[in-house]
């Protein structure tokens, strides 16, 4: 993936693989730009006053140095209501599995272990 892309599109945690966005116009734009790609991309749907969302961060975080073939992508739900609506999330920390556009798989709350296991399901 181009470093451009980054630019125009989005923004990396510092430090880290995760994918951040701060519009709506700009998710929708990645998303569909993704959808004819092989790769998982795992959508960790969190905010910033979430508790249990914060003990996710450094699996997300380590998830994403581990599994390179994988896109990790942060909503703030508070920044983004229309993206959390459209993948009707309901609880934090939510995760939403895609491949090639549709959703394959759903983790909801502190599951590091089911998380794990979904990712290297729908990884290969």
């Amino acid at each position: 993936m181009g470093s451009n892309l980054f630019n125009i599109d989005a923004s990396l945690e510092s430090s880290s693989n995760i994918i951040t966005f701060d519009s709506t116009a700009k998710w929708n734009a990645h998303f569909k730009a993704l959808e004819e790609t092989h790769n998982l991309m795992v959508v960790y749907f969190t905010a910033k006053w979430c508790r249990p969302c914060k003990l996710m961060d450094p699996t997300i975080q380590d998830f994403a140095a581990k599994y390179t073939n994988v896109e990790f992508i942060k909503i703030d739900v508070d920044k983004l209501m229309p993206v959390s609506r459209a993948f009707e999330v309901q609880a934090l920390p939510s995760f939403i599995l895609i491949k090639r556009g549709k959703v394959v798989d759903k983790v909801v709350g502190v599951k590091k272990e089911e998380l794990q296991r979904m990712i290297e399901k729908h990884a290969k």
